[in-house]
């Protein structure tokens, strides 16, 4: 028994350590113990490595929604999502956001990703820079002007987060305003 186990161990490391299968959707990047992470990004498909001294990492290269909306579980740091954003407008009117943001990989920077800033994107990247310019571009229109703003404001956040965005690694697809809560003298209003 013990012999199946250790042949089994080896056959898995040794003949399943030389290759790194990549689903559809997804691309993988290797760290070699020698040269670092490697600059070349492999795409769907089997590709050969060197066991025990090439380690392969996959990424998600899909678009992915990251929602701002009432109830969500902030617990997983790395969670696709967060509260509501509560900002102000250019008039002093405070204001609760909620949408989604759609962003990929940039499959071409993975590796500089990988290296500089981890597998942690959302909460080192996504979450901090996203609630700060949804506030900053709120904060150039006046609570009159949200309900007619909305494509012009999800237009400039999109513009807004890729500046941030590209030199890390990611793209931004586009920003969805869903929902623009005022809370004026008490009162809430839907926009």
């Amino acid at each position: 028994m013990f012999d199946n186990l250790v042949v089994s161990f080896l056959v898995d490391e040794v003949v399943g350590g030389f290759f790194i299968s990549v689903p559809p959707g997804h691309i993988a990047c290797i760290y070699d113990r020698g040269r670092g992470v490697l600059k070349q990004v492999y795409g769907p498909g089997l590709h050969l490595k060197i066991p025990f001294w090439q380690v392969a990492k996959l990424f998600n290269a899909q678009v992915l929604e990251y929602s701002l909306h009432k109830g969500f579980d902030l617990t997983n740091k790395e969670s696709l999502g967060d509260e509501p954003i509560h900002t102000a407008t250019r008039d002093g009117v405070s204001i609760t956001v909620e949408g989604s943001i759609l962003f990929r990989l940039d499959k071409a920077n993975a590796p500089e990703l990988w290296e500089n800033i981890g597998e942690h994107v959302v909460s080192k990247v996504v979450r901090p820079f996203s609630r700060s310019k949804i506030s900053s571009i709120i904060a150039t229109v006046s609570s009159g002007e949200i309900k007619t703003a909305r494509p012009e404001l999800e237009e400039k956040l999109k513009i807004e987060l890729n500046k941030e965005f590209v030199s890390r690694g990611l793209i931004c697809e586009g920003v969805l305003l869903s929902e623009l809560t005022i809370h004026q003298n008490g009162a809430t209003v839907l926009q």
